[in-house]
């Protein structure tokens, strides 16, 4: 296996569960599931007494957890709760009452827990992500458990000194790390994007090619659903801003004006706009690559299966390919806002897309690449600033943005010679990784500059 190469199944990639932020709601619903876990193993817990627990919020998660529902995630894992089963009902109701006592249990003891165990911290932390968790077990005799976590984005965990998701990882079948060692594998064996993607996922993950395509197409029936719903509801988001939807005044347009020359963009914007807004009101959603981004992918997958009609097997392949470019960013930049601001995720989320839509029509890996690039390079720099903490201005109509820069870049990257391409997809990843390190901390999901300082206008 090549050094540091992609290892990541395409399903911690695309994970279903509930809105707003896969970093600050599906993570941390994870750490503290984690760290319940780890709680029920001591075995020294049963004669402490005066038991507690305390969960310390740091950087972008205390800036903006409260709006995107860190408070209720966490106290969710502690209950037991994970994302992919979770009610959204019930889970959108956690905390309601600030005062409501939730009874977290463990090694068959109770331990009392709400609004007051959750610490929003303000000082400055030093951690090797800006989205940190500490959780404290305590009780009179001191510390019985502390563990640090950090929320990189898209819902992927790290505990202090471990990767979680990197337990117990077997080799890929045919290692890369960079675009350029991926289509070395195509040539050298003769194999195409899906051949290889399938491949990797096997030798990952143990599942038979059936079953992976299976857990494809339930990654898509969410996606579909996320889609219908948010066509349907009508009504108020929640939160303080007061926005209402959007999707279904856009989806009654489009249709009367079926036969427009750009009716197709009015139907990609309410897709879009549909899913995302279902993410804003807490509702069950794809991480694509997370859940702030999560209206790009599936406004597209809804336009090429119902206004391009293409069967289930193409559009099986064309979320391979979007699986592909996403495992890049991600490996070699981030899909965090907190790291590399909206970039980060609507970015990734659009190169995500136009591979799709390359991939899907049949082009060249080469085109794919291109499309992927284009869109990237024309996100570079795109802040995190969303109003109020919450995952609604700017962020709802960004994914409709970002998937209409996608389809553009299909277009382009589909005009021309691929030959005359200057810039690789490697290429502007790199630059994707430096422009988040060089951007300020004021323009990475932390609510304390450019858009969310107009929150008294809203």
């Amino acid at each position: 296996m090549l050094k540091d190469s992609i290892t990541t199944s395409i399903f911690d990639l695309f994970k279903i569960g509930p809105g707003p932020s896969s970093s600050h709601t599906i993570g941390p619903m994870k750490a503290a599931f984690d760290f319940l876990q780890r709680a029920n193993a001591l075995t020294y817990f049963q004669t402490a007494d005066n038991i507690k627990i305390m969960i310390h919020l740091y950087g972008s998660l205390s800036a903006t957890g409260k709006g995107h529902g860190t408070d209720r995630a966490v106290i969710a894992g502690l209950l037991g709760w994970l994302p992919e089963t979770c009610d959204p009902t019930e889970f959108i109701n956690l905390l309601k009452n600030p005062d409501e006592i939730y009874s977290i249990e463990i090694k068959e003891k109770s331990i009392p827990v709400n609004t007051k165990n959750i610490i929003f911290e303000k000082s400055k932390y030093e951690s090797p992500h800006p989205n940190t968790l500490i959780f404290k077990l305590l009780s009179n005799d001191g510390v019985l458990l502390e563990e640090e976590y950090y929320s990189v984005g898209g819902g992927f965990i790290q505990r202090k000194g471990e990767d979680l998701q990197a337990q117990n990882i077997k080799n890929p079948a045919f290692a890369y790390s960079t675009m350029k060692e991926f289509k070395e594998h195509l040539v050298t064996h003769k194999m195409t994007l899906t051949d290889l993607m399938i491949a990797n996922e096997m030798s990952l993950t143990g599942f038979s090619r059936k079953e992976i395509y299976q857990k494809i197409d339930d990654v898509l029936k969410a996606m579909h659903k996320a889609v219908k719903r948010g066509l349907r509801h009508k009504g108020v988001l929640p939160g303080t801003i007061k926005l209402r939807r959007k999707a279904p005044v856009l989806y009654e347009q489009a249709k009367n004006h079926a036969s427009a020359s750009d009716s197709f963009m009015i139907f990609l914007n309410a897709y879009c706009i549909a899913a995302s807004e279902e993410n804003a009101s807490g509702s069950i959603v794809v991480t694509a690559p997370t859940s702030g981004a999560s209206g790009v992918i599936p406004g597209i997958f809804f336009l090429l299966r119902n206004h391009y009609h293409y069967d289930k097997q193409k559009l099986r392949e064309g979320m391979l390919a979007a699986a592909a470019v996403g495992f890049l960013i991600k490996h070699n930049a981030s899909i965090s806002g907190a790291e590399m601001g909206c970039m980060g995720e609507i970015g990734s989320a659009s190169a995500m897309a136009a591979a799709m839509l390359s991939y899907c029509a049949g082009k060249t890996i080469e085109t794919v690449e291109a499309a992927a690039e284009i869109a990237i390079e024309h996100h570079l720099g795109m802040t995190c600033d969303p109003i109020g903490g919450y995952v609604q201005i700017p962020c709802i109509e960004r994914n409709a943005m970002g998937a209409i820069k996608a389809y553009n870049a299909y277009l382009l990257a589909s005009s021309g010679n691929t030959a005359d391409q200057k810039i690789s997809l490697d290429s502007v990843i790199k630059v994707m990784r430096a422009t988040g390190r060089d951007m300020s901390k004021k323009y990475k999901e932390t609510s304390q500059a450019g858009l969310a300082l107009s929150a008294t206008e809203c």
